[in-house]
């Protein structure tokens, strides 16, 4: 018999996993075409941004580019379309489909700093990106400040959202 160090917090972080894994898994999907068909999807969205341009990327695997539109409105940009199961033939029986179908929609509030003028999307290899340019008075700057005999500072100034500005000497 072996020695088990006793932790009070053991059932409680046992609990807490069995909740987790009861909200974040998929619900079991029967295998009629009524309700593949209906199944709802959300396909994954990565939003990143540099000193020029917000970056969308979603992934939008085997759709075609009809199958989906993108729309900038209010600052808000909005992306839904539909992903088709095709059933290949009648005879055809499906012993598990794990791949998500249906209609979808996503929406992101844009900050003002980003101007859906001058953007573009590029769909290729079944991920779509969007990139929208920053507002120019947005943009990080470098000032000058010069004082009586002292040796110029460089003050580097960020977007609204950036941490305080950095003084170099």
């Amino acid at each position: 018999m072996s020695i088990v160090r006793y932790d009070p917090f053991r059932d409680l972080r046992t609990l807490q996993e069995e909740v987790n894994r009861l909200f974040t898994g998929s619900i079991p999907r029967t295998f009629e075409e009524e309700g593949i068909a209906r199944g709802g999807w959300s396909p994954s969205v990565d939003i990143y941004e540099n000193k020029e341009q917000i970056v969308l990327e979603a992934e939008l695997p085997g759709m075609n580019r009809e199958d989906f539109e993108l729309s900038v409105e209010n600052n808000v940009i909005t992306l839904r379309g539909e992903r088709q199961f095709e059933k290949k033939d009648e005879t055809d029986n499906y012993h598990r489909v794990e791949r998500s179908y249906g209609s979808f929609t996503r929406s992101f509030t844009l900050p003002n700093t980003v101007s859906a003028e001058g953007a573009t999307a590029e769909y290729r290899n079944g991920v779509l990106r969007v990139t929208m340019p920053k507002r120019e008075e947005t943009k990080a700057r470098r000032i000058e400040i010069k004082t009586n005999g002292a040796e110029p500072k460089t003050i580097e100034t960020g977007t609204e959202g950036s941490k305080a500005a950095s003084v170099k000497a």
